[in-house]
């Protein structure tokens, strides 16, 4: 991004088998110009670990992948528009954007 050029890092945190895809410890970092939407994000989550294409949205559609959910600031955005503006504590940086692997069983 050139500079002067209003970007945001945002915090995106991984569930523990997309870290180790992408060889990733903690938290990753992704730059993103407004609007700081999901699918801006994960775009730039894609763009900088290629090996995660796929794993959390379909490659066809776009679709989140059915075991992941995203949560930002506490509240569930699993259903949201992807071109919905997440919450300013996220595109701050302030509060990470949650991937957490779904549990399911019985």
């Amino acid at each position: 991004m050139s500079e002067g050029a209003s970007v945001s890092q945002v915090r995106v945190a991984l569930p523990y088998h997309l870290r180790n895809l992408a060889r990733i410890e903690g938290d990753v970092l992704v730059e993103v110009a407004p609007p700081v939407t999901l699918r801006a994000v994960l775009d730039a989550l894609e763009a900088g670990y290629p090996m995660l294409r796929g794993t959390i949205r379909e490659y066809e559609t776009g679709e989140r992948r059915a075991f992941l959910r995203f949560f930002a600031c506490e509240e569930d955005w699993s259903l949201a528009s992807p071109d919905a503006e997440l919450p300013e504590a996220v595109a701050a940086g302030k509060e990470p954007l949650l991937i957490i692997g779904a549990i399911a069983g019985g």
